[in-house]
């Protein structure tokens, strides 16, 4: 089982992935006084992350300087894989709060076993930082076939629009 983590002072977080599109993994990497942790997550977790970051900010008085620095650190090792996230923001600190529990194993099903929870609480600026760079990261993947939107692969792709031969005659 992983281990469980409070971040509640984070001094730098970021996303960002490894990989070439279309083989990528993507990871939400936080710093705090004593230690960096790098979840897991999937492509539409990060999209999610981004959206929902960017309505709870559009709520809130305007943010300072953005922190320009948000390439992940070096070696990325994974703490976790994260199932689900939430979001809080807690007025009496003026922090967001990020709340990520574990994809654990057999989850969905009738499981004994609970998986890590890692909680981040990070200043508006980085929650604003997040979302301009999870925009980032989601549209700099493989671009959408003209006909059907799915992610066009360099060594080809075989579009169900056209059953894998020629574009329909328009």
């Amino acid at each position: 089982m992983s281990a469980s983590f409070e971040l509640s002072d984070v001094a730098r977080v970021t996303l960002g992935s490894v990989g070439e599109p279309g083989r990528r993994t993507f990871y939400l990497q936080a710093r705090g006084e004593e230690r960096t942790v790098s979840l897991k997550l999937e492509k539409q977790q990060v999209a999610a992350l981004g959206q929902l970051l960017g309505e709870l900010l559009s709520d809130l008085p305007v943010t300072g300087n953005l922190p320009v620095d948000l390439e992940l650190e070096e070696p990325v090792e994974t703490d976790w894989s994260v199932g689900t996230m939430q979001l809080a923001y807690d007025n009496d600190a003026d922090r967001v709060i990020l709340i990520a529990e574990e994809l654990a194993p057999g989850q969905g099903e009738e499981s004994e076993q609970q998986g890590a929870i890692g909680r981040l609480s990070v200043t508006r600026e980085q929650a604003a930082a997040l979302v301009g760079r999870s925009e980032l990261l989601v549209s700099a993947g493989r671009p959408p076939c003209p006909l059907c939107g799915h992610p066009l692969d360099p060594s080809g792709h075989t579009c169900p629009k056209t059953n894998g031969h020629r574009p329909p005659e328009r």
